[in-house]
């Protein structure tokens, strides 16, 4: 099995090593960078295949840095925020410029574990596109247009489809999936399921239930 390298960027020195270890610990190689500097010279060097991005660093902040690299066009890699003062709104806000996922400090071991582990395995079905490739287009009748490549398989552009899909309702509603789930059509369990398969996990709003 080919090992997955994973670049950590975290001004604080205790959670670069603490999370360094946990990863090494279960057999992915690991890069550190404590700004955005040194993560912009190590994605160069190494072509990571996940990045954990801490969104409040002294020089340039994770989200800064999340849109230079699409800009960039070099967002080819999941990227999982983190942060110790995180909100919805920032959650979303991170996924809107292409963030996989986001993780609250202080992470738990199982949390991130698991959290790379499905990243890694969304990405390997549904491999990273810049949203320059795929960007959102609002038509001459106001109706928002999403790219999909029709060359994929069947089974990949349908996933793909649904992910963009379910995406776009879940970020429109700010994570409130009773108001997707009305919205769409579909039971709310069957839509957890769906979610789940694809790997989606909503922001967490208070007083709703984790998937």
């Amino acid at each position: 099995m080919t090992t997955k390298n994973v670049l950590v960027v975290d001004d604080e020195g205790g959670i670069r090593e603490l999370l360094s270890e946990i990863l090494f610990d279960e057999g992915y190689g690991v890069h550190l960078a404590e700004n955005a500097a040194q993560a912009r010279a190590l994605l160069e060097q190494h072509s990571p295949d996940i990045v954990l991005l801490d969104i409040w660093m002294p020089d340039t902040d994770g989200l800064t840095l999340l849109k230079e690299w699409v800009a960039q066009g070099k967002l080819t890699m999941p990227v999982i925020m983190m942060s110790g003062h995180g909100t919805i709104e920032t959650a979303l806000e991170a996924t809107r410029i292409g963030a996989a996922d986001f993780l609250e400090k202080p992470i738990a071991l199982k949390k991130l574990l698991a959290t790379v582990a499905q990243v890694l395995q969304q990405s390997a079905i549904t491999p990273m596109n810049s949203p320059s490739d795929e960007e959102d287009v609002i038509d001459e009748d106001g109706k928002l247009k999403v790219g999909l490549d029709l060359e994929l398989p069947f089974r990949e552009a349908r996933e793909r489809f649904d992910f963009l899909y379910l995406n776009h309702h879940i970020n429109r509603s700010a994570g409130n999936i009773a108001e997707v789930a009305d919205k769409i059509g579909i039971e709310r369990t069957h839509l957890y399921r769906k979610l789940k398969q694809l790997g989606i996990k909503p922001p967490k709003r208070a007083g709703e239930d984790k998937l």
